[in-house]
Formats: structure tokens, C-alpha cells, sequence
């Protein structure tokens, strides 16, 4: 890249730097840039620029795939209904280790690495996150509803962000493990998508951004749509423009709108800098949702 075309880069980012400072940005880590080494130095990267201009960055974090790895490992095999692990007395165990223990503290090492000061947490530490069961019914065949028992698997009951605004404030960045505790004392699973997505509308963040394994939202033509009304998401998973994996990932935007986030974004964490290009240019690299 010549100088010039350096200058034109940093010109860009400047007004959104401006613009940014001193709010919070909510990222969702996981997919290919959590488990592909290459990818790990460019996210850490962004988190820490992201830091040193002024912007309060939050992570959370999946971990899906490690948790599959260690109950394989101890002979236990990984059941899911509609893409939620069912996690029983034993599989919650597995499942807290896994994210509060390996996985969480792996994030903050990295980002500590390259400059920033992360502090792990999860659901768990100072009321972060109470959960309650979560309870999945559906139509049967002839029309009837089914119950499924996922276990302690929970839904986000409420959120209370102390914790993080002290640790952001003091100059330190959380990265979240997406764990709750229910009124009865258990620890529950909870998907990351919707734990980001209600930890972002808690801080009422100017930008929740998720990273996926695909470019963004695609229509018919498998052409990235930049940019989706909240209003519109109805119709677009009646046409299945919005389907599978996806569904979640929207909805749970669509609750951190709801929840006075400014604006979502889903991006394709397997774009080294995905991130900064996504929050520092024009174009962006993903399908931003906005009311």
C-alpha cells in the first residue's frame, strides 16, 4: 500500500473514531475467527485498537466446538435439539469448565498479548447474569404442542452490568463467558448469540456486532443485503431469505434493538479485521440490522 492510500485509510476511520469514543461496542466472538489460529492475532488486534481510541469494547464468547472436544474425550456424546446442546447434570459441568475455565481465559491471554488488558468473567460473577430454564415448545405432527427438557440449558432472565462498567471505566476489557444462574442456584447454558445480544442491550451499546462464518445476510442471488430494517426481518424469514443458524443470530439482534442498542451488525469473522473494517469504513463488511 503506498503512503497516500495509508493517509486515505486512517482519513476514513477518523470521523468514526470521533464518533465513537467513549461508547460501547459489543462483539460476539466465535465461529472460524475463535477457532482458526490464523484469525486469532487480526481479532485481538481490533479489540485493542478498538480500546486505545476510546471505545468501550465488551466480548463475549462461544465455545461450542471446544465443549463438544472434552465430553468426546471423556466418552460422552454431544445431543442437540435445534441446534441447542441439551446439557444435563453432568454435560453443565463440562460446559462451565469449558467456557468460564479453558476457553474464556485462552480469549484473555490473547488479547492480553497483543496490548490490551482483558479480565475473563462469566454469568456467574457479581449477579452478572440470572437465567431462568429454558423451555422449548413446538408443534408436534398432529398439531399438538411438544415439550422438550434441554436440561439446564436457560434464556437470559436479567442482566445487571455493574461489573462491566466498573472494568470498563478502569481502562479494562471483559470478555464474557455466556453462562447464567438461576434463582435456584444452577448454573445455566446459555446460547452466546442471545447472552451477547442481552449484555449489549443492558449497556445500551451504540454497536453489537456479531461474528458468523458467512458474509452477512444473503437474498436470492446469494448477494450480500448491507443493510435490513427491523421491520422487514418478518417477511424475509417467510420468504427463508433468513433460515437456519441464522435465526437466532438475527433475533437476537433484533432484542438489542429493542433494548435501545443503536445499531447490529452480523459480519464474517473469517475476514482477517473483520471488526475494524466494519466499524471504521464506509462500506463495512457485513449486513448491518437497524431499527
Amino acid at each position: 500500500m503506498e503512503p497516500r492510500d495509508r493517509a486515505a485509510t486512517l482519513v476514513e476511520a477518523l470521523p468514526y473514531i470521533q464518533q465513537f469514543a467513549g461508547k460501547t461496542i459489543v462483539v460476539k466472538y466465535g465461529g472460524a475467527a475463535q477457532v482458526q489460529p490464523e484469525l486469532h492475532a487480526p481479532f485481538a488486534q481490533d479489540i485493542v485498537l478498538l480500546k486505545y481510541v476510546g471505545i468501550n469494547v465488551v466480548v463475549v464468547h462461544g465455545g461450542g466446538p471446544q465443549i463438544g472436544e472434552t465430553l468426546k474425550k471423556i466418552g460422552k456424546t454431544s445431543e442437540f435439539i435445534e441446534g441447542l446442546r441439551v446439557t444435563d447434570e453432568e454435560t453443565v459441568g463440562v460446559v462451565e469448565m469449558v467456557l468460564s475455565g479453558a476457553t474464556n481465559k485462552s480469549i484473555v491471554r490473547l488479547i492480553n498479548r497483543h496490548g490490551g488488558n482483558a479480565v475473563g468473567l462469566s454469568g456467574s460473577d457479581a449477579g452478572l447474569t440470572t437465567a431462568k430454564k429454558l423451555i422449548m415448545s413446538r408443534k408436534g405432527p398432529g398439531g399438538e404442542d411438544v415439550e422438550y427438557d434441554l436440561g439446564r440449558v436457560g434464556e437470559v432472565l436479567a442482566i445487571k452490568p455493574d461489573i462491566i462498567h466498573h472494568l470498563t471505566d478502569g481502562g479494562f476489557i471483559p470478555v464474557i463467558a455466556p453462562l447464567g444462574v438461576g434463582q435456584d442456584g444452577n448454573v445455566y447454558n446459555i446460547n452466546a448469540d442471545s447472552a451477547a445480544g442481552a449484555i449489549a442491550g443492558a449497556l445500551h451499546a451504540e454497536k453489537f456486532i456479531l461474528l458468523t462464518d458467512v458474509p452477512g445476510i444473503l437474498d436470492d442471488d446469494e448477494n450480500l443485503i448491507s443493510t435490513i430494517r427491523r421491520d422487514d426481518v418478518k417477511r424475509l424469514k417467510e420468504e427463508k431469505i433468513i433460515t437456519g443458524g441464522m435465526i437466532p443470530k438475527v433475533d437476537a439482534c433484533l432484542d438489542a434493538l429493542s433494548s435501545n442498542v443503536t445499531k447490529t451488525h452480523i459480519v464474517d469473522g473469517r475476514v482477517p479485521h473483520a471488526v475494524l473494517l466494519e466499524v471504521f469504513t464506509d462500506e463495512g463488511v457485513g449486513t448491518q440490522i437497524v431499527r
